[in-house]
């Protein structure tokens, strides 16, 4: 029998409390909150939402793109969907976003190239990672996940070149072009639906004609028309225009005949060399670097630096132009409040083979803002109240390498465990701090320091116990002092 499955009529996208929907349903139905999934599943259908929604209409301006809003968006995208819903076929002679010249390829196992997927000799923890044959939805969003986050290695088969003289595959494909070597840190606007989600990530022909690693615009999105080849002109086209980094296509997939094919695809340049995801915080100010995911530090951590752009004088060094476009058009008019979502995979490398193992962990967190009191006092007042927090920390982190040294002991471990423990415990309070920053109203954000203080008291005291008279004399003449950093709040009070 034909298999027959169309990712605008069938439901393969995973939805917070609604289980799967479709690509019709993503763009009719309002009452859809939020994306489920793992962080990189999120990010990878974010861009696809965005792709489809930029090239159903790209708003020529702000003005444009408030009066659309996002009910005209979603309007635009379903007859989008509708009138081309011929290239939305998993299955056939233009299957969704996959290569037929490919079925040439070596068979690979599907799960081999996933990172949540437990194969070979690594322990499945949970039974999500278990090996398993996938279902067409599951197909479908696999083939959107590795067109930007395929781990890079050996899985590929590089025998496989389809654009003659193409000379840059070797055995050991690149990392996607998304996830790099060590997993970028992806940032977007939430907002308090779905499509409205997707309408603040949405850029405005003015404002990526101002992105300068995307010297052709726009671009076409490659459901119409994929590439013939890794260096075709379609596909040096695609390395230059927005749509490639939304989609990179940097595997070339098929399946066909209960078969999986996966070579490499289409090498994009990396960061280094100015070209990077508009989702991703960049420094260019020296050396460009970039922002990694690092499960130990929580990207809320970084939020001032991601909002360096409110202050006018304020040195800039990462900047994030999906935020700083999304944030600035909801100020002039936008909604109320809207969350900064960030989020990413940190992964290892060794021999080019990557993997997750050992501390690496999906990372994903949500800080809710409001466009009202998103401003230059507000920012300030919480630039400083995070310089003090990293002030603090770094008390936590030498008290408790006193405490040890005092007993004749190495103790940089539980220091640097103790310091890891203060964030986690000070994240409770993040988004009520983000709150009250600017705010008289109970000491303002100075009102939140007894707070924190109580977390670093309760980190230096759980890897610093005074249960022996030894212990008990380390730890009284070693224990943070806290008194200057709850003073300089008390005195800021009304």
């Amino acid at each position: 029998m034909e298999k027959r499955f169309n990712l605008v009529d069938e439901e393969w996208i995973p939805v917070a409390g609604r289980g799967l929907v479709s690509l019709r349903d993503v763009f009719t139905d309002p009452s859809l909150e939020a994306l489920g999934g793992n962080p990189l599943e999120k990010i990878a259908l974010t861009k696809l939402f965005l792709a489809i929604t930029q090239t159903a209409h790209t708003p020529a301006d702000t003005d444009e793109w408030l009066a659309m809003g996002a009910p005209g968006m979603a309007s635009r995208a379903r007859e989008y969907l509708e009138a081309h819903k011929d290239c939305f076929w998993l299955y056939g002679d233009r299957p969704f976003m996959q290569m037929p010249a490919v079925k040439a390829a070596d068979i690979q196992n599907v799960s081999a190239v996933l990172p949540f997927v437990a194969t070979g000799n690594t322990t499945q923890v949970f039974e999500s990672q278990k090996d398993r044959d996938l279902s067409d939805p599951e197909k479908a969003l696999v083939l959107v996940f590795l067109s930007c986050f395929a781990l890079g290695g050996k899985k590929v088969d590089a025998k496989i070149v389809l654009s003659p003289s193409y000379s840059e595959k070797s055995k050991t494909a690149k990392p996607g072009t998304c996830l790099g070597f060590q997993g970028f840190l992806h940032n977007f606007l939430v907002g308090g639906s779905l499509q409205e989600t997707i309408w603040l990530n949405l850029f405005t022909l003015e404002e990526i004609g101002r992105l300068e690693q995307f010297p052709e615009g726009l671009g076409v999105p490659p459901w119409e028309k994929m590439p013939e080849g890794e260096d075709c002109s379609l596909a040096r086209s695609f390395k230059n225009s927005y749509m490639g980094r939304l989609l990179p296509l940097c595997r070339f997939a098929l399946f066909a005949d209960e078969n999986f094919h996966y070579v490499e695809g289409i090498f994009h340049p990396g960061y280094k060399d100015g070209a990077y995801d508009p989702s991703m915080a960049v420094d260019n100010t020296k050396k460009p670097r970039v922002l990694w995911v690092d499960p130990e530090k929580r990207p809320w951590r970084e939020l001032t630096s991601l909002l360096s752009f409110i202050q006018a004088d304020s040195p800039r060094s990462f900047d994030c132009p999906q935020l700083r476009s999304g944030i600035l058009k909801a100020r002039n008019g936008g909604p109320g409040s809207f969350k900064i979502w960030s989020g990413g995979l940190r992964v290892s490398s060794n021999a080019g083979e990557q993997y997750v193992s050992g501390a690496d962990d999906f990372v994903e967190s949500e800080i809710r803002l409001s466009s009202q009191w998103l401003g230059e006092t507000w920012f300030a007042s919480l630039k400083g109240e995070m310089d003090a927090l990293e002030g603090l920390a770094r008390s936590v982190y030498g008290s408790s390498l006193a405490y040890f040294k005092h007993q004749k002991a190495d103790g940089k471990k539980q220091a640097a465990q103790a310091s890891n423990l203060f964030w986690q415990l000070s994240e409770r309070n993040f988004q009520d701090l983000v709150d009250v920053c600017g705010s008289e109203i109970d000491g303002g954000a100075h009102g939140m320091r007894p707070r924190f203080a109580d977390c670093a008291r309760t980190a230096f005291n759980t890897f610093c116990p005074r249960d022996t008279a030894r212990q008990m004399e380390a730890w009284a003449a070693n224990r943070p002092n806290l008194s200057k950093y709850l003073k300089n709040g008390n005195s800021n009070r009304p």
